[in-house]
């Protein structure tokens, strides 16, 4: 695809645009080949290929400008504001709310976050799409000095955006360079986002992680079920569960399936997505995943782990390693902590793996390996 902000210098962020997207794939499947050459019993299946535009269901913009003129966007290397509301890997849903939301800014006169100034309220807008054209939207500000402006004219909004389903405020008084703060307030009745995943219907709270590419979200939980379903294991963790992807595709009768993420929020979504589909065995907790496996009586016959771009580290490959876990199934966004975390696990063999292109346009890429014990 080809972008207009990228060739006016406006926004790199995507540091692949205008490269044709089969060399784009290509070369990150030989990435990831490379990283992991030193596992030669590897069966490598073909790669998953991502629509190369408009497949963003999750949009993270910087307000920048004045309460007349707000941009939508990002900060340039001054702290202005660059206006991105026309980005080609979001959306369209996405992009069909942001004009409205700068409409609703200048009619509030919300005054954006000044960075070299430290002055002004309103920081940031996190949107997120819904397979089914449902949208969450979340007003990231400085204090809760506008929030009883913000209800007020809030049904104007809604009616000009009736998809908007969710609606919340954060505050991040502190002034650094993070997306949000740790206080969320709730200005809707629904409080969650249904992501309808393959015949999963996920509950996304405001504080929730969920992959920015829905397709490939669905992809990797398909795979992820072929290789359970295919080891038939009587149990299975998922640790790093979040709202309980892997671990709800994973549910089949006389399977117990326990999920742990830190996040509480994202426990309560995996919870009421497992009672709404009647699942059997499924038990979620709130917590770290290496102190709940170290501190584990039992393991079980298979772990699902989908760690943050550090990896899983140490202490839980060590766990591993003294477990009698057979198989292990790892989702990484980073395969240089992957190849680390497998190094660090010479007890297991990599017997499949495959790249699933979650971010077009840039040399991030999703990749599953399936280990097995040696022996």
């Amino acid at each position: 695809m080809r972008c207009s902000y990228f060739d006016a210098g406006t926004c790199r962020s995507c540091t692949q645009m205008g490269r044709p997207y089969g060399e784009q794939l290509a070369g990150k499947q030989q990435h990831c080949q490379g990283l992991l050459s030193g596992h030669t019993a590897i069966e490598w299946l073909p790669p998953v290929a991502s629509q190369e535009s408009g497949f963003r269901n999750k949009a993270k913009m910087v307000i920048g400008g004045t309460a007349q003129n707000p941009t939508i966007g990002i900060l340039d290397a001054d702290g202005h504001g660059v206006d991105l509301r026309k980005c080609g890997v979001c959306s369209p849903g996405l992009l069909a709310c942001f004009p409205v939301l700068a409409t609703f800014i200048r009619r509030l006169r919300l005054t954006p976050y000044d960075v070299p100034r430290r002055s002004g309220e309103l920081k940031h807008v996190i949107i997120t799409e819904s397979p089914d054209g449902e949208v969450m939207l979340r007003l990231v500000l400085r204090s809760d000095q506008t929030v009883p402006r913000i209800r007020k004219h809030l049904p104007d909004l809604l009616a000009a955006l009736p998809q908007v389903k969710v609606v919340s405020v954060n505050l991040l008084p502190e002034h650094k360079a993070v997306l949000e703060g740790e206080q969320e307030i709730l200005l809707t009745a629904q409080s969650t986002l249904n992501m309808r995943v393959n015949d999963i219907n996920l509950h996304l709270r405001p504080q929730s992680f969920f992959q920015t590419n829905t397709a490939m979200a669905a992809a990797l939980y398909r795979q992820g079920r072929e290789w359970v379903n295919e080891l038939a294991p009587a149990s299975v963790w998922d640790l790093y569960c979040g709202v309980g992807g892997f671990a709800l595709h994973s549910a089949a009768p006389s399977r117990t399936v326990t999920g742990i993420e830190t996040s509480s929020e994202a426990i309560v979504s995996a919870r009421l997505s497992s009672a709404e589909a009647g699942l059997a065995g499924m038990d979620f907790q709130a917590g770290d995943a290496t102190a709940f496996a170290l501190a584990a009586v039992e393991s079980p016959e298979l772990v699902i782990v989908n760690p943050p771009r550090r990896g899983i580290g140490k202490e839980l490959c060590g766990w591993l390693e003294s477990s009698d876990v057979r198989h292990v199934v790892y989702s990484s966004c980073n395969a240089q902590s992957l190849a680390r975390d497998l190094a660090a696990l010479p007890s297991y063999t990599a017997r499949r793996a495959r790249v699933l292109d979650m971010f077009p346009q840039t040399t991030h890429y999703e990749v599953m390996v399936l280990l097995e014990r040696a022996g």
